[in-house]
């Protein structure tokens, strides 16, 4: 029996998606964990074989909910249901970690049948990370729009509290999105981000 975790906003959601999923064996909902705090602990103590992730219309939230599920359980299989499909969301998505994407429009009936494919490694949807490598090969700007922001603040001079407060987000989430545009610009540290963004014009486009 696959254990299964859930994280959303509301215990209704997760309530919804047991229900969704009575139909299909082999799985059993294991729990409910709040998106909207610092989950890491909760996911490694669960031990979750997959962990399905709303999106709770709040992608920041979303996206580090889907970062902490992939570190913390790293066997585990991760599915966001959302409802943008978006190929900047995608993108996202997918490097935060996550292995599949499904759209909430999609049956009740038919997320048992993706859920048990996604865990029978049946499934392989990585588009997203193909995308981002392909429009940096391209000379394009490899960053979503709200890491953009988040860099030309640093620029500015703005501590991690600072931009926090500015956008009125979490300094974990100012740290995630920080820890992936350093990835994807290949730096080590902030200093290194916005020398390199001065020198390609990030920040006009930001």
């Amino acid at each position: 029996m696959r254990r299964l975790l859930v994280i959303a906003e509301h215990p209704f959601v997760a309530e919804g998606i047991r229900l969704a999923l009575r139909q299909t064996s082999g799985f059993r909902v294991i729990g409910f964990v709040d998106g909207r705090r610092e989950a890491s602990e909760r996911i490694a103590g669960a031990a979750p074989d997959v962990v399905l992730v709303d999106d709770m219309h709040a992608p920041d939230l979303a996206a580090c909910r889907i970062h902490e599920a992939a570190a913390a359980a790293p066997g585990a299989k991760v599915l966001v249901l959302t409802t943008d499909m978006s190929p900047a969301w995608q993108r996202a998505v997918f490097l935060a970690g996550a292995d599949a994407l499904v759209s909430k429009d999609c049956h009740p009936v038919a997320l048992g049948t993706l859920v048990r494919e996604l865990a029978d490694e049946h499934v392989a949807q990585r588009g997203g990370i193909d995308a981002a490598a392909a429009g940096a090969a391209d000379g394009g700007c490899p960053l979503t729009p709200r890491e953009l922001e988040i860099l030309r603040l640093a620029a500015e001079g703005l501590t991690n509290s600072g931009i926090a407060e500015r956008l009125w987000v979490t300094e974990q989430t100012v740290k995630f999105h920080l820890s992936n545009t350093y990835r994807k610009l290949g730096v080590a540290n902030r200093t290194q981000a916005t020398r390199y963004a001065h020198v390609h014009d990030l920040l006009q486009a930001a």
